[in-house]
């Protein structure tokens, strides 16, 4: 371990997290870099550490206790080592295994296009955790935001966030739509048109693979009964349609005896109504129309249900399908209307990169939007939490800016170190004082009879409440 980072010393007073065997191992003064962030990031950041400093304390008692370590990125690194993202930087995370930041500008004028993008390519953090849930209290645009609780799992590596594109006319361009045009798209209906802009959408089995087990281990875990892989595999059958595909092969493949795909589901429990039920009946009931399919289909479907009911009925029939994670999947298009209608179908959403984006701010918005939306970064070994939200920078040092975003990347942060019980009272202490309706600007213009506060009162309110928290439990 180096002595210090970007010249800052490290603490003597804090030890380093572990981590090994899939496991961390978590001291209980453990030493966790934070970056201050750009713009409001200054404000939210320091109402965020009171917050974590007192919920820690009076979950533990003074038995733990976080060192912070400031490590330096966006404008902040710039004014000091005239480097956006300085290696420092990247080697305390990667050295201390867990972070934390608030939002960070997008760097105008060439070099690292994102520097969010940079960290998790950086240190591999190949999946976006974005929880949504609903708050009591919070204003909505939905009649019933509290059907909104789902885990969003965004693969973060690659798909168009990849960053391989060739600016329109640019000789590279031209040159590689010359070769697509002419070699790939060769006696083909199909061609680019010459004044383009190319980017190119890679999607791996490793890349689907990897994020698909986290969301399936993280349902597991947490008792979370579906896992949904969403995609436009209708359109893009070789890149999201293989991400749909791939799900479902490492869902069966590594976790067969605990999860069931939802037209297993069908097959089995179509068996389990009817015990005489024949395979070519069974076919018919999860083919509607079969009757004018083509022999070859039908006898492919006969075929899948057959094996479907040899490999698995003895150990999912008879109902115990019921008790496993159901894995399906839904059109990505689709899902942004059924999370409006029916989000208390959803649990846990397995997405690629682009469409978790979308769909993660989607969700939010329904239960009080980025300001209060949390988010991580996480790999394996490695995890930044971080506001969702941008810089703001017409209200930056003004103590307006809610916290909220920040405040619940610390309750994810804590949960990951299984410091559960901090964890809960932030979570407890940050619902209680928005039904108390002592909320920052952007909550009180929503919310009649509201009290308007500042980003550093509001986290002084859920600091009292902690208090009241932890009385109404001794109750």
């Amino acid at each position: 371990m180096a002595g210090s980072y970007n010249g800052v010393p490290v603490p003597a007073d804090g030890k380093k997290i572990g981590y090994a065997d899939g496991r961390y191992n978590v001291p209980d003064n453990p030493i966790i870099p934070f970056i201050e962030g750009d713009g409001t990031g200054r404000d939210i950041w320091k109402a965020s550490l009171r917050v974590f400093n007192a919920a820690v304390e009076k979950a533990y008692k003074g038995k733990r206790r976080v060192v912070w370590y400031e490590v330096f990125a966006g404008e902040k690194a710039k004014a000091k080592f005239d480097n956006w993202l300085p290696d420092d930087s990247v080697d305390a995370v990667r050295e201390f295994r867990v972070a934390i930041k608030g939002p960070l500008t997008t760097p105008v004028g060439g070099g690292i296009r994102s520097l969010n993008v940079a960290l998790r390519q950086l240190l591999d953090l190949y999946c976006c955790v974005r929880p949504v849930k609903y708050y009591k209290g919070v204003p909505s645009p939905v009649k019933h935001p509290e059907r909104m609780d789902v885990v969003i799992y965004r693969e973060n590596t690659e798909d168009v966030y990849a960053g391989v594109e060739w600016e329109q006319g640019t000789p590279d361009c031209v040159r590689l739509i010359e070769f697509l045009n002419k070699d790939m798209l060769k006696g083909g209906k199909k061609q680019i048109r010459l004044d383009s802009g190319i980017g190119i959408k890679p999607m791996s089995v490793t890349g689907t693979k990897r994020l698909v087990r986290m969301a399936i281990q993280h349902a597991l875990e947490s008792g979370r009964k579906t896992v949904t892989l969403v995609h436009k595999g209708n359109i893009q059958k070789f890149t999201e349609g293989a991400f749909r595909k791939w799900g479902y092969e490492l869902a069966t493949d590594e976790f067969r005896d605990q999860v069931v795909t939802e037209r297993e589901s069908w097959i089995v429990g179509n068996k389990d109504k009817n015990q005489n039920l024949t395979v070519a009946q069974n076919a018919e009931m999860i083919e509607p129309g079969m009757e004018f399919a083509p022999p070859a289909f039908r006898q492919a479907v006969e075929k899948e249900v057959k094996e479907v009911l040899d490999a698995i009925y003895a150990t999912h029939g008879n109902g115990a399908w019921k008790r496993k994670v159901m894995i399906n999947d839904r059109i990505a298009d689709s899902i942004f209307q059924q999370v409006v209608t029916r989000a208390d179908e959803y649990s846990v959403l397995a997405t690629p990169n682009l469409n978790g984006d979308y769909i993660s701010d989607a969700c939010a918005a329904q239960v009080g939007g980025l300001g209060i939306a949390p988010g991580a970064n996480i790999g394996d070994g490695y995890a930044i939490f971080e506001a969702t939200h941008g810089t703001a920078p017409k209200y930056a040092d003004k103590d307006v800016i809610n916290p909220g975003s920040v405040i619940l990347s610390g309750v994810m942060m804590f949960r990951h170190l299984g410091w559960n019980e901090a964890a809960d009272l932030i979570e407890q202490s940050l619902e209680r004082t928005i039904e108390q309706k002592k909320v920052t600007y952007d909550f009180e213009r929503l919310m009649p009879g509201a009290t308007k506060v500042k980003t550093s009162e509001f986290a002084g309110h859920i600091i009292e409440n902690m208090g009241a928290g932890v009385l109404a439990g001794a109750r």
